[in-house]
């Protein structure tokens, strides 16, 4: 579908969306030059309309937006942005410009999955993760058995709070355990994706 920049007097609204979590980042402009310099580039370049000029994110702040995949509406006038931020996307150093909504309680996942994936790239000292992670997942693997039977036996007869408890410690040792052999929640999404396909 050709894209209508003639609707919005030469400007096309972006969305652009955290690829990982779901989460919206943040809505800006873009012209075709803009749209163009965005395809040839792989990072989000945005129209400013206040200063009249291309701007690409995070220019001057670091704070850029790797376009993963790029997807129009229906009627070719509005443009979604499927991006890895490399920090914070709003000016004022918060992850999303929407003070409002954190965006679906299961893109905490995904939060979580990009610490641990810090973690094994720089670990700090003092770091749980960090430990879990240093002897190639030998010590995630261990916990994550304990964990999984920790909670079955949550499961059979002790409160709920203990059943999410333990759920969410078995979560957490097998999403270290997934990054220790280089792997992360994604790969795990997409299995499920396909079963759920068949």
């Amino acid at each position: 579908m050709k894209l209508d920049w003639e609707k919005g007097g030469g400007l096309i609204p972006a969305i652009a969306q955290d690829a990982r979590s779901g989460k919206v980042l943040m809505v800006a402009y873009m012209n075709e030059e803009s749209y163009a310099k965005t395809l040839k580039e792989g990072f989000a370049v945005f129209f400013s309309r206040s200063r009249n000029e291309l701007w690409k994110k995070g220019e001057t702040s670091g704070n850029t937006l790797k376009i993963v995949s790029i997807s129009e509406d229906c009627d070719g006038d509005a443009l979604l942005l499927s991006v890895e931020p490399a920090g914070p996307a709003c000016h004022e150093g918060t992850e999303t410009c929407f003070k409002e909504d954190p965006g679906p309680a299961i893109s905490f996942l995904a939060t979580l999955d990009k610490l641990i994936e810090e973690r094994s790239i720089n670990a700090p000292e003092g770091s749980y993760t960090a430990k879990l992670l240093a002897d190639k997942g030998k010590l995630a693997a261990k916990k994550v058995g304990e964990e999984a039977v920790e909670l079955a036996l949550a499961i059979q007869g002790e409160t709920d709070e203990r059943v999410v408890s333990e759920a969410a410690d078995l979560l957490y040792h097998a999403l270290v355990g997934l990054r220790a052999r280089g792997l992360g929640l994604n790969a795990v999404v997409k299995e499920l994706e396909q079963r759920s396909n068949s």
